[in-house]
């Protein structure tokens, strides 16, 4: 019962772990990366967003890895 419980959650905590992943925004480098900087020194940067979905990564993967290691012992 609690296996399962746990299964469950861990699925869950992946899908969201990627959804989380993927809604942040890249590390741009290279020749774009000079021309979006130029434009965030002018018109700012969208901090908010960017340390809340920070935030939710790192809680999101300590519960993932929690989960896994639970469940590692559990087999």
């Amino acid at each position: 019962m609690v296996k399962s419980l746990v299964t469950v959650l861990h699925v869950m905590l992946s899908l969201f772990l990627i959804a989380v992943v993927l809604l942040q925004s890249g590390r741009s480098a290279g020749l774009s990366g000079t021309i979006a900087g130029g434009a965030e020194a002018i018109f700012g940067k969208k901090k908010g967003l960017d340390e809340l979905l920070g935030k939710m990564t790192t809680v999101v993967a300590v519960l993932f890895g929690i989960t896994a290691l639970l469940l590692g012992f559990w087999q």
